[in-house]
């Protein structure tokens, strides 16, 4: 039988090669395994509202087609449903992608999800409010996570290009951390709190986590000096960021974070609004997904 499937797409995710989806899917998903119908967003969390629906509705699968927000948005709708999800990645980071092993080019995403190799993976909820899949932060990384969601261009380039424009005038902020009970006191540039390694563009900020262990990994970041920058950076391409002196590791069921003073944080690539106390809790096995065998 067919597994009755909708595609959730942000027609203005990520690079715009989303815009002909449904071309793709005609020349690439089988017919024979999916009755399929898209639906398009309207507005920010549109495709969480979308993802609810269509588990009301009977839906077997739903697809998030689009960056990581939009990826984290239909995730919010399906966690703990028991309705697979599936990723056709279109965004310019595409973290979670990456981290499943998910073809970047979305015809090639569409071949793969042929496979129906599903598994389970985590999830991160956050002050009982939202989830993140892939890979959250408080401070830097909250703050250009805020400036990329109202710039007029998105990839690589620009955020690379707000990196260097705001690096000189953020400072670190004091956070007060308690981590399964052990509380401590940190002067951190950004802390990563994450459920995947990296953010996306291959920036691994948290080289050592697993989808599907049970853990929240935790990278407590110093800003680094300038006269560092070229030695620590790559090692954040080369999944080594651990080893840097800048970077402290933990690892955890649960995560209190106090003293977010700008209130913000980076869920997934996009930037929220919590306030200053921010609560992580892993729920294990939370997420049905369709990824790499």
């Amino acid at each position: 039988m067919k597994k009755k499937t909708l595609f959730v797409v942000n027609p203005i995710s990520g690079l715009g090669r989303q815009k002909k989806i449904e071309a793709i899917l005609q020349e690439n998903l089988n017919q024979d395994l999916f009755d399929y119908s898209v639906s398009y967003t309207e507005h920010i969390h549109h495709g969480t509202d979308i993802a609810r629906r269509a588990v009301d509705q009977g839906y077997e699968c739903v697809v998030a087609v689009g960056g990581d927000g939009s990826i984290n948005d239909v995730a919010q709708g399906m966690k703990d449903t028991g309705v697979t999800m599936g990723i056709i990645p279109c965004g310019s980071g595409n973290g979670l992608a990456r981290s499943l092993k998910i073809p970047l080019k979305p015809a090639a995403a569409v071949r793969m999800l042929n496979q129906m190799n599903e598994q389970k993976i985590d999830s991160i909820v956050i002050n009982d409010r939202y989830i993140s899949v892939s890979a959250s932060g408080v401070g830097f990384d909250a703050y250009i996570a805020r400036l990329m969601h109202a710039a007029k261009t998105r990839g690589l380039a620009a955020y690379t290009n707000l990196i260097l424009r705001e690096y000189a005038s953020y400072k670190c902020n004091t956070y007060r951390l308690t981590i399964d009970g052990r509380t401590l006191d940190r002067s951190a540039w950004f802390i990563a709190i994450a459920n995947g390694r990296q953010y996306g563009y291959n920036l691994a900020v948290a080289p050592k986590a697993s989808l599907n262990d049970g853990l929240i990994d935790i990278s407590i970041i110093d800003k680094v000096p300038i006269d560092h920058i070229l030695i620590t950076a790559p090692m954040a391409f080369m999944n080594l960021l651990d080893h840097s002196q800048h970077v402290e590791t933990f690892r955890s069921k649960e995560l209190l974070i106090e003293g977010n003073v700008h209130k913000w944080v980076n869920i997934d690539g996009e930037g929220e609004n919590l306030g200053k106390e921010l609560h992580f809790v892993n729920h294990p096995l939370s997420v049905k997904i369709y990824g790499h065998k």
